[in-house]
């Protein structure tokens, strides 16, 4: 079974098609396809797909162990209300209401972040499933930080090169959380982590940046003014517009990031217009 790629932006970003992610994948087939993802920034966009919950899960893990899974850890216990009841794997993000409750999390990733990059070893892969969607609005935005990285000058490089920052649960959870959605747990330092700045890619290779503003803290080493202005320098960089792909999406796209080398940004445009997707979640590396 072969593919077809076709480029969406300059920076970042490819769809494939050709495939139907329905049916079991051949390990060569795999193969291509993570060579795919990587060759056009870490973002692969499958659209016109039609997956049962179960389907989804097995092509997430053709690339990796998920968050949820048998033997593996939960993605995290102030999410679990929006987990899947039946597959642990699937974070559903929903405005929809289901027997009185959210189905999902609503509105959920509206700011710039990188996937649970305050765990000690973040996500490498998300997969999302785009199963109904607004008429209008509700796209995403992805930024490529390792074209951010390559363009900064040598000496920012060289400046940024051995800092060290902080990713912790608690800045999310004070702005994007509402207060009774948080597990007191969740902000005693399990979901604290601290990671190199600029991390070097474990499959390409690649440095790329590895900070965001929603996980983010602080600079180790650093006052907090100094901080938070070399902070804002990288964030604005990064999320320049030609680092930028704005992904509008279509009922059975599904998208795959890579969460090492992206940041990403949903946009709650869509006010009361139903959107529901499901999300599996790679286990990635330590960054080094």
């Amino acid at each position: 079974m072969g593919f077809t790629v076709n480029p969406l932006s300059p920076v970042l970003a490819a769809e494939v098609t050709g495939l139907d992610l329905s049916q079991p994948l051949g390990e060569n087939l795999v193969a291509a396809i993570r060579q795919t993802w990587l060759e056009a920034g870490g973002l692969l966009v499958f659209p016109g797909q039609t997956l049962t919950t179960e389907q989804h899960i097995r092509f997430s893990e053709s690339f990796g162990p998920l968050f949820g899974a048998e033997g593996q850890p939960p993605l995290q216990e102030s999410v679990s209300k929006y987990l899947h009841p039946d597959h642990p794997e699937i974070y559903r993000v929903s405005n929809k209401m289901e027997n009185g409750q959210p189905k999902g999390r609503e509105g959920a990733g509206t700011y710039w972040h990188s996937d649970v990059s305050f765990r000690q070893t973040p996500p490498a892969a998300s997969i999302l499933h785009a199963i109904e969607i607004p008429e209008t609005g509700g796209d995403t935005m992805f930024c490529n930080m390792t074209a951010a990285y390559e363009a900064l000058s040598d000496t920012m490089k060289e400046i940024i090169a051995p800092l060290r920052a902080q990713h912790d649960f608690a800045q999310t959870a004070a702005t994007q959380f509402a207060k009774h959605n948080v597990i007191d747990d969740d902000l005693h330092g399990a979901n604290r982590a601290v990671h190199p700045v600029v991390r070097t890619h474990p499959d390409t290779g690649k440095k790329c940046l590895y900070v965001n503003p929603g996980m983010t803290t602080h600079l180790e080493g650093f006052h907090a003014n100094e901080s938070r202005a070399l902070l804002d320098l990288l964030f604005a960089h990064a999320t320049r517009p030609e680092f930028i792909y704005r992904h509008r999406y279509r009922q059975g796209d599904v998208v795959m990031w890579d969460n090492r080398s992206l940041m990403h940004y949903a946009i709650a445009d869509y006010a009361d217009q139903p959107r529901y997707m499901e999300r599996t979640t790679g286990i990635g590396d330590r960054p080094v």
